[in-house]
């Protein structure tokens, strides 16, 4: 039986890569508002209830010839310490006709379904009963996110809010590739 399922996807002909990467590249510019550096301030809930806020830095660039976008934030405290890190990235599968986050932030590590909208993204990370929803917005150069948490037949919670502003462009991570020679 094996032979036969290998014998007809070999009939079948490998897929163009060439049309593949081009429909990632495509899908992948509905996300370019992201590219950048960003500098903000981010504040999260306590479970006390305490308000902590923090300098937030973030920076978005493609990779893969813009067919994967790649994040990386930093939070900072008043002493400039790093108490937040978290790296990201998002790619677009033509197979499914969806995108994906792939996030590692505070020992966690998940892919999550992200949603364009038509002024920034949605995306969620399902925690039981609960699921945690990111909204961002980006326009005229500022990047506005929240985080609520969601729970059936109840409001939801408003548990964390950014505001950056956009500094500039970046090359990375694309920039300074280890060259061949």
């Amino acid at each position: 039986m094996s032979f036969v399922v290998a014998s007809n996807s070999f009939a079948q002909g490998r897929p163009d890569s060439a049309k593949l990467i081009a429909a990632q590249q495509q899908a992948m510019q509905k996300l370019s508002f992201m590219d950048g550096e960003w500098r903000g301030t981010a504040s999260t809930v306590l479970p006390n209830g305490e308000k902590h806020q923090i300098t937030q830095t973030e920076r978005v660039g493609p990779f893969l010839e813009g067919g994967v976008k790649v994040i990386e934030g930093r939070g900072y405290d008043a002493d400039g310490k790093t108490v937040f890190n978290a790296f990201g990235t998002i790619s677009f599968s033509q197979s499914t006709n969806s995108y994906t986050m792939h996030s590692y932030a505070q020992g966690f590590v998940g892919d999550y379904v992200l949603t364009p909208t038509s002024d920034g993204f949605i995306w969620e990370i399902p925690a039981g009963p609960m699921t945690i929803r990111y909204t961002a917005v980006i326009k005229d150069g500022t990047w506005k996110e929240v985080g609520d948490r969601i729970t059936p037949n109840q409001a939801p919670i408003r548990f964390f809010e950014m505001e950056l502003k956009r500094l500039g462009d970046t090359n990375w991570p694309a920039a300074n590739a280890v060259s061949p020679r």
